[in-house]
């Protein structure tokens, strides 16, 4: 574990760092006046922070335009516009990567370098599809991602939401504010505890071990988890227990949802799983929205089939403040925030810009997605 945590801290330090061996100029003062219109074209679709702003400013190997609002996504007729003849592409989860965008930058785009751990809005098959058309001139679009710097920020926050939402800590705060806090009542907003419960994982990675870390001193008894295949490696080193998903339903206390959303798992969490959860159980998401059936949720959480969820992603995002899940009081909905501490952010754009420097150079990314 001492080793792996080791890894994490060095890979988050080779994210932030500027890739000086990348610069042609050798960072000589005045060696980056070479004429603009030879370097490589990038976009980027948003305002990324400081950090992979400066990265790529100062490496004298590209010029770039962006989109410069962290308030709104950049409108996609725009985006198809800027897109046109770049050499390389920096997104962030708002934006479709599919084969109209493909398309529209056409045949110079060869780097695709997403500022997010998860790849659901990219069109994989017409990335692969890309990658055969240009096979006989090219290597294709390789893309980039940035697994690993978020695990810690991501790990706080699902703990954090599971305390809030077993806890009652929304409510109990606007009974506080409202005026609901009277005398002192024995039941009065009661919730659930950790200690002696089992805590189930749906998608045991770095970041449901990472979770599991985090909630062990809180005197878990147990903990299981589920995934594709059984996970020994890494369910070592928290102790956890492979089961079937209907023994992850059944048995779990608290449930946290830690897998991608891939076809395989899109709405995997339905009526068919809460109808197996205990009507004390805790359900919380922060992977992604769509691996929730959102209407099946609503009617568990209604009807008290399971006692309460805390989400930090939804479908859509945002989602409209007139969804029947903002009624219900044992529900906690988080807007889309695990990764957004200072340092995860910063180190998120930098691995991000760091990959399409090296994705350009036609040399190994940090962290490259293998279509």
């Amino acid at each position: 574990m001492w080793c792996g945590r080791v890894a994490l801290r060095r890979l988050q330090r080779i994210a932030v760092a500027p890739l000086n061996s990348l610069s042609i100029t050798g960072g000589l003062p005045g060696a980056v006046q070479r004429e603009m219109s030879s370097l490589p074209r990038v976009y980027i679709t948003r305002q990324i922070p400081p950090e992979g702003l400066k990265i790529l400013s100062e490496s004298g190997q590209v010029q770039f335009d962006l989109w410069d609002s962290d308030d709104v996504p950049v409108p996609r007729k725009e985006l198809l516009q800027k897109v046109k003849g770049v050499d390389a592409l920096v997104c962030v989860l708002t934006e479709k990567i599919d084969a109209e965008l493909l398309d529209a930058a056409g045949p110079n785009l060869r780097v695709l370098s997403t500022m997010s751990v998860g790849f659901d809005h990219l069109s994989l098959e017409e990335l692969k599809k890309s990658i055969l058309l240009q096979l006989c001139v090219c290597v294709g679009i390789r893309v980039g991602y940035t697994p690993d710097v978020l695990t810690d920020s991501v790990a706080e926050l699902t703990v954090a939401l599971l305390l809030s939402t077993s806890r009652r800590l929304i409510e109990a705060t606007h009974e506080a504010k409202t005026g609901g806090w009277g005398t002192w009542r024995t039941l009065w907003l009661c919730g659930y505890e950790l200690a002696n419960s089992t805590v189930g994982i749906l998608g045991l990675g770095r970041i449901g071990v990472a979770i599991a870390e985090r909630l062990k001193p809180f005197k878990v008894k147990k903990f299981i988890y589920t995934d594709v295949a059984p996970r020994p490696e890494l369910a070592s080193l928290i102790d956890a227990e492979y089961v079937s998903m209907d023994e992850l339903a059944s048995q779990s206390d608290f449930l946290t949802v830690c897998c991608a959303l891939t076809p395989e798992t899109k709405d995997i969490c339905n009526k068919d799983l809460f109808s197996k959860m205990k009507n004390t159980s805790i359900f919380i998401n922060t992977s992604r929205g769509g691996v929730v059936h959102q209407e099946d949720l609503y009617e568990a959480l209604s009807s008290g089939q399971i006692a309460g969820a805390g989400l930090d992603v939804t479908v859509p995002e945002p989602l409209p403040i007139s969804h029947p899940l903002f009624t219900l009081n044992n529900c906690v909905i988080l807007p889309h925030i695990a990764s957004a501490s200072y340092s995860t952010r910063n180190a998120m754009s930098a691995l991000a810009a760091n990959n399409l420097l090296l994705g350009l150079k036609g040399q190994p990314m940090i962290k490259e997605l293998k279509l």
